[in-house]
């Protein structure tokens, strides 16, 4: 019996998608990745929607078991916002990532205007009033995804410039100012996350290191796939990359990853350890059309990540 670790670990909820348009108050074109957070029993979704018009706001969105979601009426971050920046987030803001520290929720979130794109900040206190911090990122710059705790001393946060498709690590003392850039993970060739790379949920502590889920990207004939990797990064330099899965531990299979508005997509912006340690749920966006939920138990991916002999190389 062969011992090779399969595609496609993550077990995908029966009930997928969770969201879509449909259990959205307001008429829109689009809604997909959400940044996740679990507070006192309650889940709670920081979801894109892209509106008729083009333009895209962050809406939150409740639930008590993780399955089942009530969308707000009224987005909690949008464009038309008065402290908003127009001249940088004139086309909208989405692919929020939540991070808590103390009683504060930070958002990471992607700001898009005709200048291009760049990271922006903002507070929370779970999905009640949301305050800017500002923008935080050169231009051209995505995935940005803030770690939960300081590495010493300091604010950390992966992002991706548009350039060479790589991860990097940059250091703040106050998360606005950043800078001491490293380089953390690369697209490998011949691999299925060929052509480039992006954080995906923001890092989750465990005892094994930072596990990181991130999408790779691989162009095809039949235009970019997008799927998902998970890797574990040292605790105190998570620029030592100690395991990384050489295959995709999701990959668009199912007719709504396949089919949408942009095809062939799984892309993750929010994910949970259990209480127990013992398994991660993952929420993803799906073909840029609806938000679906995933689950994988974290000794999976301990064997994906550091038994990579094991596993199949190449994924076309």
């Amino acid at each position: 019996m062969s011992t090779k670790i399969r595609h496609n670990i993550m077990h995908r909820w029966e009930g997928n998608p969770i969201l879509t348009l449909r259990d959205i108050p307001p008429r829109a074109s689009d809604l997909y990745n959400a940044g996740c957070m679990k507070h006192e029993g309650t889940y709670y979704l920081a979801l894109t929607v892209e509106h008729l018009q083009g333009d895209c706001a962050i809406y939150c969105a409740r639930s008590d078991d993780g399955r089942h979601f009530t969308v707000d009426e009224e987005p909690m971050l949008s464009a038309s916002d008065e402290d908003a920046d127009p001249e940088y987030e004139s086309h909208g803001v989405r692919d929020a990532r939540m991070t808590r520290f103390g009683d504060t929720v930070y958002m990471i979130y992607l700001a898009q205007s005709p200048h291009g794109v760049r990271l922006a900040l903002a507070g929370s206190h779970e999905c009640g009033t949301t305050q800017r911090v500002g923008i935080i990122s050169e231009p051209d710059t995505k995935t940005g995804a803030l770690f939960p705790e300081k590495i010493n001393g300091m604010y950390a946060r992966l992002e991706r410039p548009r350039e060479g498709g790589n991860i990097w690590v940059s250091f703040s003392e106050d998360l606005i100012h950043w800078g001491g850039w490293e380089a953390v993970m690369t697209p490998r060739h011949g691999y299925w996350d060929y052509d480039r790379l992006g954080a995906g949920a923001p890092p989750i502590l465990t005892e094994h290191g930072w596990l990181l889920f991130y999408h790779g990207v691989r162009g095809l004939p039949g235009g970019d796939v997008f799927r998902l990797g998970a890797a574990f990064l040292d605790r105190d330099d998570p620029t030592n990359v100690i395991g990384r899965s050489n295959i995709p531990i999701l990959s668009p299979r199912e007719r709504y990853e396949r089919l949408g508005d942009v095809p062939n997509i799984v892309y993750c912006c929010g994910a949970l350890l259990s209480d127990d340690g013992e398994t991660v749920e993952v929420y993803y966006g799906a073909a840029d059309s609806c938000l679906c939920l995933g689950t994988v138990a974290l000794e999976q991916l301990l064997t994906a990540c550091f038994r990579p002999e094991s596993a199949e190389r190449n994924c076309p």
